[in-house]
C-alpha cells in the first residue's frame, strides 16, 4: 500500500516542517480551512489534535486549545465529517493526534476505517501502552493502511527505542525533552547528546523532532539531527491570537527566521 507518510520521507528525508494544531479551535468549523491554508503556505505534514479534557503531554498552550475545542462542540465523529472531502483539495500526509480514551470510546476499528475513509494517513496516542499497539491497535491500523507514530523521550532506553524502531512504520517521534510541550529558546548539550546519540542509532524509521521549537534555533537544530521538525504549542498560540491560520503561518515563518 501507498501511505502518503511513507512517501514524503522516501521524497523528501530531510528539512520538513510539519504543524499541529487543534480540531475545534479557535472555532468549530474551521478544521479544513486550516489544513488547506497550510498546504498552500507549504508545509510538508499536518498533525489534527483530537481535543480531550485531559491532555496530559501537552503544555498550558495546547490545554488551553483542547478546552476552548471541547467548549465549541468538537468530537471526533464532527472531526471525521468535517474531513470529508479533504483528498479533493489536500496532497499532503495527515495525522490525526489524541489521547486514547476518546479514541477507545469511538472504537478502534472505526476509528482507523474513518481515518482511511476520510484520507488520514496516521495516528499518534500518545498515552497507548506499547503492548496494547502491538495485541489489539496494529493490526487494526495496518489493515487499514494507517501508520501509528510512537513517541521517544531522552529517558527512552536503547531497547525501547529498537523495539518500538522495529515495530512501527512511518516515523518515530523524537521528543525533545521529558517535560511537556511549549516553546524553547534553544537546545542545550544534553539534548544535542540525546538528537547524536539516537542518530549514531542507525534507526530504520526516519525521526521528526518535537517539543519547543518556536525560533531559528531550535528548527535548525531539529532539521539539522532529524527530517524534520514537528511544531505545536507556537502555531496554536498564533492561531488563537490571528484568529486565521494564514496569518498565523505567516507570523510562524517570521518567528522562525530570529
Amino acid at each position: 500500500m501507498d501511505n502518503r507518510i511513507n512517501k514524503l520521507f522516501a521524497s523528501h528525508p530531510r528539512g520538513l516542517l510539519s504543524l499541529y494544531f487543534c480540531a475545534g479551535h479557535p472555532t468549530l468549523g474551521g478544521t479544513r480551512q486550516v489544513i488547506e491554508t497550510l498546504e498552500r503556505k507549504g508545509i510538508d505534514m499536518v498533525e489534527v489534535g483530537i481535543p480531550f479534557s485531559d491532555p496530559m503531554a501537552d503544555g498550558p498552550v495546547i490545554q488551553d486549545a483542547a478546552t476552548k475545542a471541547l467548549r465549541n462542540g468538537m468530537t471526533l465523529r464532527k472531526l471525521f465529517k468535517q474531513l470529508e472531502g479533504i483528498r479533493e483539495t489536500v496532497r499532503m500526509p495527515l495525522i490525526l493526534m489524541g489521547y486514547m480514551n476518546p479514541i477507545y470510546q469511538f472504537g478502534y476499528e472505526r476509528f482507523f476505517s474513518e481515518c482511511r475513509r476520510v484520507g488520514i494517513d496516521g495516528a499518534i496516542i500518545p498515552d497507548l501502552p506499547f503492548k496494547d499497539y502491538l495485541e489489539e491497535v496494529k493490526p487494526i491500523a495496518d489493515r487499514h493502511d494507517i501508520r501509528v507514530i510512537m513517541l521517544i523521550t531522552p529517558e527512552t532506553s536503547d531497547e525501547r527505542i529498537r523495539f518500538i524502531d522495529e515495530h512501527t512504520d512511518g516515523f518515530i517521534y523524537m521528543v525533545s525533552s521529558a517535560a511537556t510541550t511549549g516553546a524553547q529558546r534553544e537546545f542545550g548539550e544534553a539534548k544535542q547528546a540525546y538528537f547524536n546519540h539516537v542518530a549514531s542509532m542507525q534507526l530504520r524509521n526516519p525521526r521528526m523532532i518535537g517539543f519547543g521549537i518556536s525560533n531559528r534555533q531550535t528548527l535548525e537544530s531539529a532539521q539539522r539531527n532529524a527530517s524534520g521538525a514537528i511544531i505545536g504549542s507556537k502555531f496554536v498560540q498564533l492561531l488563537e491570537q490571528y484568529g486565521n491560520a494564514a496569518d498565523a503561518a505567516d507570523a510562524l515563518f517570521d518567528a522562525l527566521r530570529k
